[in-house]
C-alpha cells in the first residue's frame, strides 16, 4: 500500500503500545487482498494442513464446544456462503507464508510499527484470516505471544480482563506454556464484572499488553478478520520462564518464585526449559490435533453433515 497502513497513530499510542488495550485505525479493509474475490480464490488453493474449519456452540455460552470439519469439494465462495449461514469460522493459519502477497503485507506492517515506536524488532511474525458466522464466539482465552486484531468485514464485540488473578494466573501461563492449550484456562462467568468490551468495525484494529485474557462474540453479520502475532527477545524469554516453572512445579514439585528475565536464575531456567524440549517429554503431554469430524453439506449453505453419522 503507497499511504500508511495507519492511520491514527499519534504519541499516546506510542506510550502505550504494550502496556493498555489499543484500538487504532486502519486501510487493510480497502485492500484487494481482502476484498471477497480475493478471499474465495485463495480459501480454494489453500493447503488442507494450513487451515481449521470450526463448528461452535451458541453465543452466550461458557461451555466450549468445538468440533473441526473438512470444506470438502466446495468452491471459495460456497465455503463463504456456508459460513454466513452456519455457526462456525475458518482460520487459514501462517497466510503470509503460503501466499506471499499476505507476507509481503505482513512485513510493511511490522516495518511501519518499528519506525512508529522508534525501534521495536520483532521476529516469528505469522498473520492469519479468520472468516466467521454471525454470533460467532471465541472463548475466553490468551495468546502467547504479541497479538493484534484487524477487523475487515462485519462487526465484533472484544471483551478483555485483568491481568492479575483470578483472571490471569502463573499457573494457568505455566499451563499453557507446557501445553499450547490456550482455551483449556479457567474462566468464571463472574469474569464479566471486570471485563471492558471493544467494538471492532470495518478499519479497526486491536493491540493489548501481553497475556491479556479476552474473548470475542461477533454481531449478527459475517466477520473478516486478520491476525498478526509476532515475538520479541522480552515476550521468547518470558515463555522460557513459564515453560522452565512450569517443569519445576508440576515436574519437580517446587513451587517457582520469580519470573524474572535476566540474571543467574533466569539463565538456569533457560537450560533447564531447553533441554526439556529436548528431551521430548513435553511432546507426548502436549494436546492431540482435533479428529476431523463433519465436512460442509453443498447442498444445505450453512449445514453440515457429520462424518461419523455418515459412516454408519
Amino acid at each position: 500500500m503507497s499511504e500508511p497502513i495507519f492511520q491514527n497513530w499519534t504519541n499516546e499510542v506510542n506510550a502505550n503500545w504494550g502496556k493498555a488495550p489499543l484500538s487504532i485505525k486502519h486501510r487493510l479493509h480497502e485492500h484487494s487482498l481482502f476484498s471477497l474475490e480475493a478471499l474465495e480464490e485463495l480459501i480454494e488453493t489453500y493447503p488442507r494442513e494450513h487451515y481449521a474449519l470450526v463448528h461452535m456452540g451458541e453465543q452466550g455460552s461458557p461451555k466450549q464446544s468445538w468440533r473441526e470439519g473438512d470444506i470438502g469439494k466446495l468452491s471459495g465462495k460456497q465455503v463463504i456462503e456456508a459460513i454466513a449461514q452456519g455457526r462456525m469460522w475458518i482460520h487459514l493459519f501462517r497466510v503470509g507464508q503460503v501466499d506471499k502477497r499476505y507476507g509481503k503485507l505482513l512485513d510493511e506492517i511490522f516495518e511501519e510499527v518499528d519506525r512508529n515506536l522508534g525501534g521495536y524488532k520483532t521476529f516469528t511474525r505469522l498473520n492469519g484470516i479468520i472468516i466467521s458466522s454471525p454470533n460467532a464466539q471465541v472463548y475466553y482465552h490468551f495468546d502467547s505471544a504479541g497479538q493484534s486484531l484487524w477487523q475487515i468485514r462485519g462487526q465484533k464485540r472484544v471483551y478483555l480482563y485483568p491481568t492479575t488473578p483470578p483472571y490471569l494466573t502463573e499457573e494457568s501461563l505455566e499451563y499453557v506454556a507446557m501445553y499450547a492449550n490456550e482455551v483449556g484456562i479457567k474462566y468464571d462467568p463472574s469474569y464479566e464484572q471486570a471485563a471492558t468490551e471493544f467494538l471492532l468495525e470495518p478499519g479497526t484494529m486491536m493491540h493489548w499488553p501481553l497475556y491479556t485474557p479476552h474473548r470475542v462474540e461477533n454481531l449478527d453479520c459475517l466477520n473478516i478478520s486478520m491476525t498478526t502475532e509476532y515475538w520479541t527477545e522480552h515476550i521468547r524469554r518470558r515463555q522460557m520462564v513459564n515453560l522452565a516453572n512450569g517443569i519445576l512445579r508440576e515436574k519437580v514439585g517446587i513451587p517457582p518464585k520469580s519470573t524474572a528475565t535476566s540474571g543467574a536464575g533466569f539463565w538456569a531456567k533457560a537450560a533447564l526449559q531447553a533441554g526439556v524440549r529436548r528431551s521430548g517429554l513435553l511432546k507426548k503431554a502436549q494436546k492431540s490435533k482435533r479428529p476431523i469430524e463433519f465436512k460442509l453439506d453443498p447442498r444445505r449453505p450453512g449445514g453440515i453433515i457429520d462424518l461419523a453419522a455418515a459412516a454408519e
